[in-house]
């Protein structure tokens, strides 16, 4: 971009300013984006965090993992999540489910569940969720550039992302690099096409205290849909 109101320079590092401003004024953002079939700019994700699939049917198509994150979390039922793809052959998800909205969601159908983690694992709750990443599918099947982006397999975690555990930035951004090594057994299954995973995870308290939260995990394989103009 390139604007009189952009920045001068970074103030006493040279070095830091010619890495993103131009001897001609071009600022550059590390944003990712692409012109969409109306014209339009859409902004994706960061230039270093867009990725690639590898193998499969959709080997060599762009991966935002941002793109993807934000698109489920539009959905009042869905918190936070987290994507991976760059490098695998398809992409998978883990999902937060948000408490409030899920558990007046629940109640509204006389569902009854005891916390979380009971709420979480909940056949109606997985179907839930289950719809809107098939809905976001549909909609990624819309932009050629991001068809290859479409959700293969998702679970709902058994607790929420916390910063105090390490999952997340004190700013509330998803540590996905952190997350994976932690919940590296989930990634397998996630991949591996288990139906299912138990995990026991380390938790602290707000109190200080420390304990754990286990279950036993269902993985579901969702619809993913031919990119528009292209025969299914």
């Amino acid at each position: 971009m390139k604007s009189k109101g952009l920045l001068k320079e970074y103030y006493k590092n040279p070095t830091a300013t010619a890495e993103v401003l131009t001897a001609d004024g071009w600022y550059h953002t590390s944003d990712a984006g692409f012109l969409d079939a109306n014209g339009h700019l859409k902004i994706i994700d960061r230039v270093k965090d867009v990725g690639r699939i590898r193998g499969g049917s959709n080997d060599g198509a762009m991966f935002a993992p941002k793109y993807v994150e934000n698109k489920l979390k539009f959905f009042q039922h869905i918190k936070e999540v987290v994507a991976y793809g760059d490098q695998r052959d398809k992409v998978c998800v883990m999902v937060n489910i948000d408490f409030d909205a899920v558990g007046n969601w629940a109640e509204r159908r006389n569902l009854p569940y005891a916390g979380y983690t009971d709420l979480a694992q909940k056949t109606e709750v997985y179907q839930l969720i289950k719809e809107c990443v098939e809905s976001v599918n549909a909609d990624l099947a819309q932009d050629a550039l991001l068809a290859g982006s479409q959700i293969s397999r998702f679970l709902v975690l058994h607790k929420e992302l916390d910063a105090d555990d390490g999952e997340l930035t004190r700013t509330n951004k998803v540590r996905r690099g952190f997350i994976a090594e932690k919940y590296n057994v989930l990634i397998d299954a996630l991949y591996g096409g288990a139906a299912e995973q138990y995990i026991e995870t380390q938790v602290k308290f707000e109190d200080g205290r420390t304990g754990s939260v286990s279950a036993t995990l269902r993985i579901l394989d969702t619809q993913t849909f031919a990119p528009v103009g292209q025969a299914a």
